[in-house]
């Protein structure tokens, strides 16, 4: 066949697949309102409409990128959100381009250890093949039983789509359960177990980031395939967060738009994941992404981390008090609250300290609920602010050196330190001022005659040393960077 004009009832469906597609893979046809559009003058022939199914595999796998292996039949969910059907082809369609959905889910992941595997495998390629069809083709074996689409970026990211928030989360923990060899899921309907030569990979932990549900946030679907949008980036965004938290472990963020749609499927329909309280949400506050807001929560589904949801209120005090800027009445006491409810509920530690601070050579729960009590002390009853802020520097030296402790409330105490650092420099010229035009009535006696004789003395100490500095027996160097 040269032309459609040549078919007629002794040609062959295999000549009229081989020339569509011809049309197909050279361009000059890549959707499939195209291939009917190209096909007219032989679809009254019902003959040739098993050609035309097949031939729109043909354009799935070649243009439709990132969703190149989803069907009506495997992915039921997600077909209607992202095709536009046929009416005559139900099985086959045309990729939305631009999409405006609520019921569009994306996780962004990350695998750790991916460069230092690439690293140690240099002389064993074996490994890395491996991990490339796990990755290729457990991955989305898992993402299709979740009723969700997975693809690979730039060598250790994974994008995944889903229509709702339930199948994004489970895929996600899915995934993370093959990567870990865990079994926190608990669905007997998804296989997350290790087959064939994948049992060689070393564990490996993944963050991710989960986004959607809102039609504020449009993803675009690039005519290649590929996938784009504030959606995409703000996903991405959250997956760094994670990343930031949790350098070496697992960890999943979440938006709390995606919590709350997580909430309100599962009121119409309890699944498995909800059903088995495998996931409990953790609120993380606020993070800005390109000028826009985004409340997030951790969805915390680790057996041993869910104590965190023992000072969930402590920790929602304290973001209420920091928004509304009470550094004076509340933030300071809330903190140490918050200090006090996490050392009380985590699992118990005892450290060795390798940099000891204020005399300790080890931690321990009780310690850090003591240190808490004196920096509450400091701050409300003796109105000490110098050693309440110098509470807060020991606890970030401190903290820091226990390996489990939330690194969440360890930013928020980086924060807080460095805005009261501030606030009591500030404070500390005030009361200097103060100091000086009170001295008569605060010092008596020889009180009053030493401290005019000390600050005299200073401020003589002072021109002499700018005297100094202007002598010529000095040998001066230009002033530079290093020390």
């Amino acid at each position: 066949m040269k032309d459609l004009t040549e078919y007629n009832d002794d040609t062959s469906e295999y000549e009229l697949f081989s020339f569509l597609c011809d049309r197909i893979i050279s361009g000059e046809i890549h959707t499939f309102s195209a291939l009917k559009e190209f096909a007219q003058p032989v679809l009254r022939n019902k003959r040739t409409h098993p050609v035309i199914s097949r031939a729109f595999t043909v354009i799935r796998r070649l243009y439709w990128g990132f969703f190149s292996g989803m069907t009506m039949a495997t992915h039921k969910k997600l077909w209607p959100e992202l095709v536009i059907s046929d009416k005559e082809f139900p099985e086959a369609g045309d990729l939305k381009r631009t999409l405006s959905i609520s019921d569009l889910y994306i996780s962004m992941m990350d695998i750790h250890g991916y460069t230092k595997l690439c690293q140690d495998s240099r002389k064993n390629l074996s490994m890395l093949h491996t991990l490339d069809r796990t990755i290729n083709n457990e991955i989305r074996n898992i993402s299709t039983q979740c009723q969700s689409v997975s693809q690979r970026e730039r060598g250790d990211e994974i994008v995944l789509i889903s229509a709702s928030a339930t199948d994004a989360l489970t895929a996600t923990i899915a995934i993370i359960d093959y990567f870990g060899k865990t079994s926190v899921l608990k669905d007997p309907e998804i296989s997350t177990v290790r087959t064939g030569d994948a049992a060689i990979l070393p564990v490996l932990k993944i963050t991710a980031g989960i986004t959607g549900g809102n039609t504020t946030s449009p993803l675009i679907i690039t005519e290649s395939g590929n996938l784009s949008g504030f959606l995409l980036n703000s996903g991405a965004r959250l997956q760094n967060r994670a990343n930031e938290l949790s350098p070496q472990e697992s960890r999943v963020m979440v938006t709390k738009q995606v919590y709350l749609s997580y909430m309100k499927e599962n009121n119409v329909a309890k699944t498995s994941l909800f059903k088995n309280d495998v996931v409990y949400f953790f609120d993380t506050g606020i993070i800005e992404f390109k000028g826009v807001q985004m409340p997030t929560c951790e969805a915390v589904f680790k057996p041993e981390e869910r104590y965190k949801e023992g000072f969930s209120d402590e920790m929602n005090r304290l973001f209420s008090s920091t928004k509304d800027s009470l550094w004076e009445q509340r933030v300071y006491q809330d903190l140490m609250d918050l200090l006090t409810k996490a050392a009380t509920v985590m699992p118990r530690f005892h450290i060795n300290l390798k940099y000891p601070v204020s005399g300790l050579g080890n931690i321990t729960n009780d310690a850090v609920i003591e240190l808490c009590r004196q920096g509450l002390k400091a701050y409300t009853q003796d109105e000490d602010y110098s050693t309440a802020v110098q509470t807060l520097r020991h606890f970030q030296v401190l903290l820091e050196q226990i390996p489990n402790f939330d690194r969440l409330i360890l930013d928020y105490l980086r924060g807080i330190t460095d805005k009261y650092d501030t606030l009591l420099k500030s404070y500390e010229a005030t009361i200097d001022m103060e100091i000086e035009n009170n001295a008569q009535s605060i010092f008596s006696g020889n009180h009053l005659k030493t401290y005019q004789a000390s600050k005299n003395g200073a401020a003589i100490y002072e021109k002499l040393r700018a005297i100094g500095r202007k002598s010529p027996a000095l040998t001066r160097k230009k002033p530079s960077g290093s020390t």
